[in-house]
Order: structure tokens, then sequence, then C-alpha cells
């Protein structure tokens, strides 16, 4: 298990801080780990099961382009 700082966050998922942290008081993002005094850090590959959802979301909405010519 590997834990991240909020930077590599931001770069894996391309959200701002503000973002992260109003999903994650939404529940709809994983919540980071206390590492002791003001440090946190996620988990990196619960993280990356949600940039995974989102793309599994995008997939399945997506609705096939047919030409109708």
């Amino acid at each position: 298990m590997r834990l991240i700082k909020l930077s590599e966050v931001k770069h894996m998922t391309g959200l701002g801080r503000s973002t992260i942290y109003n999903l994650m008081k939404d529940g709809t993002f994983p919540k980071s780990v206390p590492l002791g005094g003001r440090a946190v850090a996620w988990v990196e590959s619960e993280v990356e099961e949600w940039v995974m959802a989102r793309i599994a979301e995008r997939d399945s909405a997506e609705v096939p382009c047919f030409n109708r010519s």
C-alpha cells in the first residue's frame, strides 16, 4: 500500500484542492488518512479505483453513433 500527498492526488484526478475536499465531504471521494499534525495523505489504490469508476461511468453512458445517410 502506498500513501500519496495532495499534489499527486490532484495530478491523478485533474481536480483542485477545494473540489477534492468537497467531494470527500459529500462522501463521493476517498477519505484522507491523518498522518499526524496537519499532514494527510490518500491511499493510492483508492484514488485509482475512484478514477477507474469515473471512466466506467463514462463508458457505460456512451451511445453508439450511427451514420444515417
